[in-house]
């Protein structure tokens, strides 16, 4: 129980903080002629999204994360960290590129696209778009990958949590059409600039830039674009856009489809096929 208080606590620190940030960027764009970057609903629908998203997260991960965590823990390399700065920085890069792998993995597999989807259906790109997420990834698991890699290594579960947790609040400063200072470190870091290429539905711009922290696992792999080479960026999904703000929709909206699918067509290679693949296969592109 008081693993479950702590996950509550930090989600009402940290949902304090973005709501401060969310109001100062409205502020900025109504301030430049811009208000129509915010949109009430959308607003209302992506901080609704984040908040029954970080609650299921934090009491899932308290409750049965912690069992996980140690039975997968005796199977990897026991490494024992210290409290210095090899530790921290092995600890980073395993985190970063696992959330790279996975991020990609979400994308390119319906069964964990049904969960990610939500996050890209948005039209807009503001800070509130970052809260707009998923439950269903703690189910479906997505998150997994990333977990399991840390526990592999060795680390405990607190050094994990904490991993992934500042990972999550370092791409929270991604969703954003504003000037940022972090465009200055592009070379190495992921940045709003290539951020917005990874948000974008555009042929150029689909399956681009997955990396968390860094930009290096994109540049090493091939999956690296930088805006100005991706054209002009439209936000959204390019298959079963949903037309709706209703959060819990939004949420089980692409579970929903994929469901649908499997039953019309009874080709179960849908689940690991990538999510265009329907549209590709059997024809046409199609409303929800």
């Amino acid at each position: 129980m008081q693993d479950v208080l702590h996950a509550l606590s930090f989600i009402a620190l940290a949902g304090a903080v973005f709501v401060v940030v969310i109001l100062a960027e409205a502020w900025y764009w109504r301030r430049h002629g811009r208000a129509q970057a915010y949109e009430l609903k959308d607003t209302l629908s992506n901080m609704t999204m984040g908040f029954t998203y970080k609650v299921v997260d934090g009491v899932i991960v308290a409750l049965v994360g912690s069992a996980f965590y140690d039975l997968v823990y005796p199977l990897g390399l026991q490494y024992q960290p210290v409290h210095g700065v090899w530790s921290v920085l092995l600890l980073f890069v395993v985190s970063d590129f696992a959330f790279y792998v996975a991020h990609l993995v979400w994308h390119k597999v319906r069964w964990f696209w049904t969960s990610h989807a939500v996050h890209h259906s948005s039209q807009r790109m503001n800070y509130s778009t970052a809260l707009r997420q998923n439950y269903l990834v703690i189910f479906n698991g997505g998150t997994l990958i990333i977990a399991v890699a840390i526990a592999l290594v060795g680390f405990n579960k607190t050094w994990a949590i904490v991993a992934i947790e500042m990972s999550l609040l370092y791409q929270f400063f991604l969703h954003t059409e504003a000037p940022s200072f972090l465009d200055r470190f592009g070379a190495v870091l992921n940045t709003p600039s290539h951020h917005r290429v990874h948000h974008g539905s555009n042929a150029l711009q689909i399956d681009r830039n997955f990396g968390g922290v860094l930009i290096v696992w994109d540049r090493l792999f091939g999956t690296f674009r930088a805006e100005k080479d991706a054209g002009p960026i439209a936000y959204g999904v390019t298959e079963r856009q949903p037309r709706s703000y209703n959060p819990f929709f939004l949420q089980l909206h692409e579970l929903g489809t994929l469901l649908r699918d499997l039953w019309r067509y009874k080709d179960p290679r849908i689940l690991v096929r990538h999510p265009a693949w329907v549209e590709k296969r059997y024809g046409g592109t199609r409303r929800p």
